[in-house]
């Protein structure tokens, strides 16, 4: 039986047809359908079913009789979608709870009998190769170890500057927990020392980060969010220091379900599972001691998605791709990016590739909130950065970029609007978004969105001063508003004067009238 194509895409113009793959896990069933197979792809529809399907699995071998029902009844649900929305592929990946039951082959028969699709059942190998692919996807350059917490099992896998190293695929999913040990915490904590211990590459791979994977992990993330007030409502990007990861693992761990669904939005049968996703986490901090725990919402279904993109596609930056792509849909003068990083680049002399990076994404991205009403610019596309999910960074990162962009376009240092990003930056990265934001707000002034304009002048750190460079012959205009941009991007970098140089033919700068101290 193969995969169904569906003779319409959903695609318009020259963007891919949309693809989706049905996770089918030892907990969940999810649908996600993707806008096509490309670097910086977006979910068109997600949802999931908690089936339950691995439930009671660690004691009687089999699948949970009710799960079956409701995951057979989901698939055809979800097929079915996936049909009406003109999907053009469609993969039904299974996981641990089928890979392992007794009774697997006959879910599979049977699933692929009520949809008409094949199911392709992951071995823990693939399992834990998608997963990290899942990650990387988002962060091509991590290191450290990869956590991906499903319902029957956990799978880890080793990272060395982006790439895969060790893997293990280990039966300590929740619900094989909760079955094994009987709300015995002291015995599930033997079980999963005892898992752990014989993974010793865990200590080896000591230094990096433990990027956390599934949705029961990030449910305890979000209640740790919750807990702390915390800025942003998403879990992408979100990272702790391990101490207080532990904390909050240790806390959950401790607490019964009846307690969890007071203390946040848990739904009840994922209220039965994270103390055990609690506990799990607080073991596997105390053995590979991580510098923070990371968490992502991207893994084995992401990670499926970019295994079938070309290795040159691969080895594209996420977050300046989808920039780039940001910039040819909704810039005005399609995508200045990299014009507009070279100009404003002697703003910043020593700063890291790191920063360097996000500086460029920034740029690329410096013309698409052209759209709204002047009044509402800066606030509005400070709030579509802090929220878009297309953008594969940490919360600082997101935070720098909002904020850079909310400056561009003019906003006003308002303590109410600007609290989100400035709770999540230092001091320094605040005044460099600032500064950032503020050149590219005249960069756009003095180019009129036009490259050639950009390329004919140029920026200088002198001394105490801000120099701008300008053609003598023939001239660029330097009105009223260029003299106070000028003025304004050298207040927000402390500097006394700002000049306006103008340059004859012969390459000599002649003295110009609107030299002035700020």
């Amino acid at each position: 039986m193969t995969t169904r194509t569906a003779a319409v895409s959903l695609g318009r113009g020259n963007s891919p047809p949309p693809v989706g793959v049905v996770d089918i896990g030892s907990n969940s069933v999810r649908l996600v359908v993707f806008d096509g197979v490309r670097r910086a792809s977006l979910p068109l529809f997600n949802e999931k079913v908690l089936c339950g399907l691995g439930a009671g699995i660690q004691s009687s071998g089999r699948l949970n009789p009710d799960g079956v029902t409701l995951a057979l009844e989901t698939l055809s649900r979800f097929t079915g979608l996936a049909k009406a929305m003109r999907v053009q592929e469609l993969e039904l990946l299974a996981t641990a709870a089928v890979r392992d039951a007794e009774d697997g082959d006959e879910f599979v028969q049977a699933a692929e009998a009520s949809t008409g699709y094949r199911v392709r059942v992951l071995t823990g190998e693939e399992e834990s190769r998608l997963a990290a692919q899942g990650v990387l996807s988002g962060r091509p350059e991590s290191t450290g170890v990869i956590g991906d917490l499903g319902g029957g099992s956990l799978e880890l896998v080793e990272l060395e500057e982006g790439r895969p190293g060790r893997w293990a695929s280990l039966h300590l999913g929740p619900l094989r927990l909760m079955d094994a040990v009987e709300d015995n915490l002291k015995a599930a904590k033997r079980l999963i020392d005892e898992q752990l211990a014989a993974l010793p590459w865990l200590e080896s791979a000591r230094g990096g980060d433990f990027h956390a994977v599934g949705g029961a992990w990030r449910a305890l993330a979000q209640i740790q969010m919750q807990q702390n007030r915390y800025p942003l409502h998403m879990v992408q990007g979100y990272a702790v220091e391990r101490g207080e990861a532990e904390q909050i693992a240790g806390l959950i761990a401790r607490m019964g379900p009846k307690s969890l669904r007071k203390l946040a939005d848990v739904p009840e049968r994922r209220a039965e599972t994270l103390p055990y996703a609690g506990l799990l986490l607080a073991r596997i901090l105390k053995r590979f001691r991580p510098q923070r725990v990371v968490f992502s919402s991207r893994g084995l279904r992401e990670g499926w998605l970019f295994s079938r993109l070309p290795e040159v596609e691969q080895q594209r930056d996420p977050l300046l791709v989808a920039a780039r792509d940001w910039a040819a849909v909704d810039g005005r003068f399609g995508d200045l990016g990299e014009e507009i990083e070279r100009w404003a680049r002697p703003l910043f002399p020593r700063e890291q590739a790191a920063e360097r990076r996000l500086r460029l994404a920034a740029c690329h991205l410096s013309d698409v909130g052209w759209r709204y009403h002047p009044d509402y610019r800066a606030e509005q596309i400070l709030l579509r950065i802090l929220r878009a999910q297309e953008l594969y960074v940490e919360h600082p990162d997101r935070a720098f970029l909002g904020l850079a962009l909310y400056h561009r376009y003019g906003g006003e240092k308002n303590k109410k609007t600007l609290k989100v990003p400035l709770s999540l930056l230092s001091s320094r990265r605040a005044r460099d978004a600032e500064v950032l934001g503020r050149s590219l707000r005249m960069a756009y002034l003095l180019s009129g969105g036009a490259p050639e304009m950009l390329q004919r002048s140029r920026l200088e750190l002198n001394g105490k001063g801000l120099l701008l460079h300008i053609p003598f012959d023939p001239p660029i205009p330097t009105g009223s508003t260029i003299k106070k941009r000028l003025k304004s991007l050298a207040n927000s970098m402390k500097l006394a004067e700002t000049k306006i140089v103008v340059e004859d033919h012969k390459d000599q700068p002649r003295a110009h009238p609107s030299t002035q101290k700020v």
